[in-house]
This record gives structure tokens, C-alpha cells and sequence, in this order.
């Protein structure tokens, strides 16, 4: 008989097994390394070290430190390949210390650093895992970018206090597909969320284009995205893409009307209101290159959407939903409206043979 509760996790872990064994994530993320060790004096191979690792992690044991009990561990050793160790005075898998030089690992190996590693093949291989995922290119799929707080506990390398998180962090940049992570870019708190999106999302979308040349791309962020070069750039390559378009007065100035209409119809029936309003954009400095069509959703008291779109006739469309802070009766209104499903709402209503790309959403 077994103590499976003395086993860290032991139901997500047999998930873990099914899923690398499906998608032969760990053997295809080890191919990414090259190991100039002697193999004559190798205990723990590359695939074993790159598996414990990632196991790890997903098991929520994200510090080396941590190895130092789980290479006892049956499970670890199940989900690592490795059930026994070739010496008598090792454990089936790695401590901390064997752990620590796979991530130092250099671009080449050197005399001290024998495990190098192909970072190219690395961020290829996420795009590669999501394409293979399908049987049947898509005819359209919808790429995320965020940028986010990873707080850090001490006087770690490139740690910058942020303002809007309030706390030293680091800000790393994701590209989700679904519920696919395409990218991962470790970056410091000082710089905007999408400096280094171009370089990203071209990337990116041009290894999607290599095995799924006619599907349809469109970007979604929110307004920290909406930056002139990364928007140039979607426009010379055929991506479509909805970006958040920030509050400030001159919205809230050109849709008062509307919002104070809506808002009267909504307590008048006691149910939710949506009115549409449409009306060129630019921003004040100049710092786009072309005027935008806004389309603004007032939604006062409402979380729900309207699925129609409206009318456009530029290149460059924008999105904007008002919403008053008051609840309604009904107390529909304790959270904000989630951006995802507003911008749902009028993607479903793009016509792809519409010139125009740019489109801009925003919740005030």
C-alpha cells in the first residue's frame, strides 16, 4: 500500500504525466538545450532536469530550493522518467545545486557551463505546440497581449518599483491564444507595457503564417497597446486588431448626451439601456497618423452588450463604453464590464473585406 497523501499533489501530478505524454512538451522543450557533459559521468540527463523542472513549477514548487526534498519524491521521479538512480549515493532526480546549472546555462556551452541552450528554439516551440494543437488551421484566431506585475521579495536584478502596482516587480509581456501562451518575455518594471510588442507579435504571427498562411489574425489589448508603431505595423502586415482607448474628458464630453439618455431609460424601465454613438478620433497631439471612427456603447447601469457594431467608414475604428458608477436596482453593476466580452461583441460583427483594421475599444 502507498501513502498518496504523503505525495505532493499526486491527482494534478498523474494530469501533468497525461498531458506532456499527449504533447510531448518536456522531450521537444529539452531538444532546446545542448549538453557538452561527458556522458560517461551523467547521472541526470537534460530531459530529466528540464521535466523536474517544469513539473515542479506547475506543481507549484517554483524555487530550487524546493528540490532539495522532491528528489526523494516517487511522484517526481514518475513524472521525471526516472525511477531509479545509476549510483547508489544519488536520487532518482536532481537537487538544487544540478538544477541551478541548467539555469545558467549559456547560449554555448563553456568550461564551466556545459548545458547551453537555443533561445530561438525555445520561443519557437510555444508557437509550435499551439499550431500543432489543431488538426484544421481556424479561419480566424484572436491573439491577447498583457502586460502584468511580477512582484519580486528581494534585491533582485533589475527590480523596479511600479506606480500602478505599487511594488517592486518586474512587468512581463504575454501573448495568449485562448487558453495557449505563445510568449513570455521577462522584462523590468521601468519601460511601457508594449515596448517590445512589435518585435513580439511579428515574430509570432509570422511563424503562424508559415503553416496557416490564410488565417485571419486580429490583435486584442488594452490601451496601453494603443501605440502608433505597434498599430502602423499591424496595418502594413493585414492583422486586425481591437485596442483599448483610455477615459478621459473629451469622451466622456462627446457622449454625454447619449449617456444621459440611456441612463434615463434605464430607470425609467428598471431594466438595462445600450445606445450607440459613432464620431471621428484623433488624438490631440498628432501622434497617430490618421483619424479614427469611434463607435461608443453607453451602458450606464448594465453589464450587458449590444451585438451590433456601428457604422464605420475610416480605416481606423473606435470602441468606447461608458458606464455610470451608480448600481441599478437590480445591483447588476457591482464589478466593471469585462473588456473580453465587449470586444467579442464586435469582432462577431467585423467584415473581413472591410479596408479598415484599426479598431479601438474602451470601458470609461
Amino acid at each position: 500500500a502507498s501513502n498518496w497523501n504523503a505525495w505532493p499533489a499526486s491527482s494534478e501530478s498523474a494530469l501533468l504525466g497525461a498531458a506532456d505524454k499527449a504533447t510531448g512538451l518536456v522531450r521537444r522543450l529539452a531538444g532546446c538545450f545542448h549538453d557538452r557533459r561527458d556522458v560517461r559521468f551523467i547521472e541526470h540527463t537534460v530531459a530529466t532536469l528540464v521535466g523536474q523542472r517544469v513539473f515542479g513549477i506547475a506543481l507549484g514548487y517554483e524555487d530550487l530550493n524546493d528540490h532539495d526534498e522532491l528528489r526523494h519524491d516517487p511522484v517526481m521521479a514518475i513524472l521525471a522518467g526516472k525511477l531509479e538512480a545509476r549510483r547508489e549515493d544519488c536520487a532518482p532526480v536532481a537537487g538544487k545545486s544540478t538544477l541551478n546549472r541548467l539555469e545558467l546555462s549559456r547560449l554555448e556551452p563553456t568550461r564551466y557551463h556545459k548545458i547551453g541552450h537555443n533561445p530561438i528554439a525555445i520561443k519557437r516551440l510555444m508557437v509550435d505546440l499551439f499550431l500543432d494543437a489543431h488538426e484544421r488551421p481556424p479561419k480566424q484566431i484572436i491573439l491577447d497581449l498583457d502586460a502584468t506585475d511580477d512582484p519580486v521579495h528581494g534585491e533582485q536584478e533589475g527590480r523596479f518599483f511600479h506606480g500602478y502596482y505599487d511594488c517592486y516587480c518586474y512587468l512581463p509581456l504575454y501573448v495568449f491564444c485562448g487558453r495557449h501562451l505563445l510568449a513570455a518575455k521577462l522584462r523590468p518594471a521601468r519601460m511601457e507595457a508594449a515596448a517590445g510588442a512589435v518585435q513580439e507579435v511579428a515574430r509570432i504571427v509570422a511563424q503562424i503564417r508559415r503553416r496557416w498562411p490564410h488565417v485571419r489574425i486580429l490583435l486584442r489589448a488594452d490601451s496601453g497597446f494603443a501605440r502608433e508603431e505597434l498599430m502602423a505595423w499591424c496595418e502594413a502586415n493585414g492583422v486586425y486588431f481591437l485596442f483599448g482607448l483610455q477615459k478621459n474628458d473629451r469622451l466622456i464630453a462627446e457622449m454625454a448626451s447619449e449617456l444621459a439618455r440611456a441612463e434615463a431609460q434605464s430607470r425609467r424601465t428598471g431594466k438595462p439601456a445600450r445606445s450607440f454613438k459613432s464620431f471621428m478620433w484623433a488624438t490631440v497631439r498628432g501622434s497617430w497618423t490618421c483619424l479614427s471612427t469611434a463607435g461608443c456603447l453607453m451602458s450606464p447601469v448594465s453589464r450587458a452588450l449590444s451585438h451590433e457594431t456601428p457604422p464605420c467608414g475610416s480605416r481606423r475604428t473606435a470602441l468606447a463604453e461608458i458606464r455610470k458608477s451608480t448600481p441599478c436596482k437590480a445591483n447588476c453593476c457591482k464589478t466593471p464590464c469585462d473588456q473580453r466580452f465587449l470586444t467579442k461583441a464586435l469582432i462577431a460583427r467585423i467584415n473581413p473585406d472591410i479596408s479598415r483594421r484599426r479598431v479601438m475599444a474602451s470601458a470609461v
